[in-house]
């Protein structure tokens, strides 16, 4: 168990300032939330000729509850209701949708096609509908939908059936796969077919309603990996120029194809190793890790090298690309510095570190980019540890320019009302606040939908609650 001060523990902002202190980190925290429309948390803005109406966005988070044919199940409104009634003004992709059936996550992830295309139109409806029936009104909301294939991490047709469609060798990450060859490396032709099917999932998109597509690069999942294909041959491995060919020519066919699809892209701006477990189930770099293969690592891929992922946000200016949200890392092989917590999933690792260090190193790698390109609109990611002192990082962070939207993932499953009781000036609800639990990350990888099973009574009731105790006692006593 991890010897780190609980931020439940910090009750004061004299305790929280006085921890960032003791570590050494920059992070800035006000000490009084405003509310209403005063507030920097409520100003509205644009991006690439679309208005926000405020600094809040739900960021994607890949379900496992849709049918086995990608439709979304009544589980799937419940969650897309509560991004609509949150509060916030931009909905960042709504979640993982993959745009092929080789690329599902999971058997049980959405996906797009003419067969779903009605179903995934209802699921934004039930977004709008929730909200407007809440706010009055949609007209300064923003709602994209998230477009991927998850490359080495696919599991299409069982969830415990890994079916690896990687950019190239990775030793780390092969072992854990089984991937013993070449057999399993998606080939040229099929990239250059997978360009089609995005550009069609983009058309689709826009023919029911989506304002933007968000052409994912992160987490490990295949456009992330070819980010960091230098062993890959041939027209997308190699090169900067070649490593970013994908990307270019889904955008280019994009605006061809649709009238006015507004592109963004979240991406990794940084990776490390992959973690294993050590002494202690405490995280340590895989000794066979490559340092070569994290796009945004430092020479040993343990710390932050900015240039190339400032590289690519140059290209995305040159493509016309405004809007971004950053992220880090993946969930599958380094999840400390990606989704900072106190407590792993069962099959994860004790953190290395104060959780507090990954979400300011995921703040402030923010806050360097926006500085590098103050014209692009950045979106961040990694608030969720904060926790009950989320509201005046956020505030912090969005006053002094360092991001323009903060990004909410875990939490709003067991707080979605976060963002609408912050600009208004609700009661803190501390007993919703998500404390990093990783039921959430847990269940999925045992088999059971997703959901916040220790706060929302929802997923309390469920039978799977019991199943999942059992689990995470089975991994304790390992």
């Amino acid at each position: 168990m991890s010897t780190y001060p609980r931020i439940a523990s910090l009750k004061t902002h004299d305790a929280f300032t006085a921890r960032l202190l003791e570590l050494g980190l920059d992070l800035p925290c006000d000490a009084d939330v405003a509310s209403g429309p005063d507030s920097p948390l409520a100003d509205r803005f644009d991006v690439d000729g679309l208005t926000v109406g405020n600094r809040f966005c739900i960021l994607p988070m890949e379900g496992w509850d849709g049918t086995t044919d990608g439709k979304p199940t009544d589980l799937t409104h419940r969650r897309w209701k509560n991004f609509g009634i949150s509060g916030a003004k931009w909905m960042w992709g709504g979640e993982a949708v993959a745009v092929r059936h080789d690329g599902r996550a999971n058997p049980n992830q959405l996906l797009i096609n003419e067969n779903n295309l009605s179903s995934i139109a209802d699921l934004r409806q039930t977004l709008l509908d929730a909200h407007a029936e809440r706010f009055d009104s949609t007209d300064d909301l923003l709602v994209g939908l998230q477009l991927t294939h998850s490359g080495r991490f696919a599991r299409p047709n069982r969830k415990d059936q890994p079916e690896p469609r990687a950019a190239q060798r990775n030793p780390a990450l092969d072992r854990r796969l089984g991937i013993k060859d070449d057999s399993g490396l998606i080939t040229d032709d099929e990239l250059s077919t997978l360009v089609d099917d995005f550009i069609r999932a983009s058309v689709m998109a826009e023919k029911i309603g989506f304002q933007f597509v968000d052409v994912k690069h992160c987490h490990g999942y295949l456009g992330h990996e070819l980010l960091s294909g230098v062993d890959r041959s041939g027209k997308y491995g190699g090169s900067f120029e070649n490593r970013t060919r994908f990307l270019r020519d889904i955008v280019q066919g994009i605006r061809s194809a649709t009238r006015n699809m507004k592109i963004g892209v979240r991406v990794s701006v940084f990776d490390f190793l992959p973690y294993v477990p050590g002494d202690d189930r405490i995280g340590v770099p895989d000794a066979d890790g490559d340092p070569r293969l994290a796009f945004g690592g430092d020479e040993n891929a343990l710390g932050i090298d900015l240039s190339q992922p400032g590289q690519f946000m140059e290209l995305l200016q040159s493509l016309g690309i405004e809007m971004v949200c950053t992220t880090c890392g993946s969930p599958y092989y380094n999840p400390h510095i990606q989704r900072p917590a106190y407590f792993p999933p069962s099959d994860g690792y004790q953190p290395p570190e104060d959780p507090l260090v990954g979400v300011t190193r995921q703040i402030q790698a923010t806050a360097a980019l926006k500085r590098m390109h103050p014209s692009m609109t950045l979106v961040g990611s990694g608030y969720t540890y904060l926790q009950d002192w989320l509201p005046g990082v956020a505030q912090a962070v969005v006053r002094q320019g360092m991001v323009d939207s903060v990004g909410l993932g875990r939490m709003v499953l067991s707080y979605p009302e976060l963002p609408d009781d912050v600009l208004t000036g609700q009661a803190w609800q501390r007993k919703k606040v998500c404390r990093t639990f990783s039921d959430c990350t847990t269940a999925p990888r045992n088999g059971m939908v997703s959901g916040c099973y220790p706060l929302d009574r929802f997923y309390k009731d469920r039978p799977e609650r019991d199943q999942l105790k059992q689990i995470k006692q089975a991994s304790a006593e390992s």
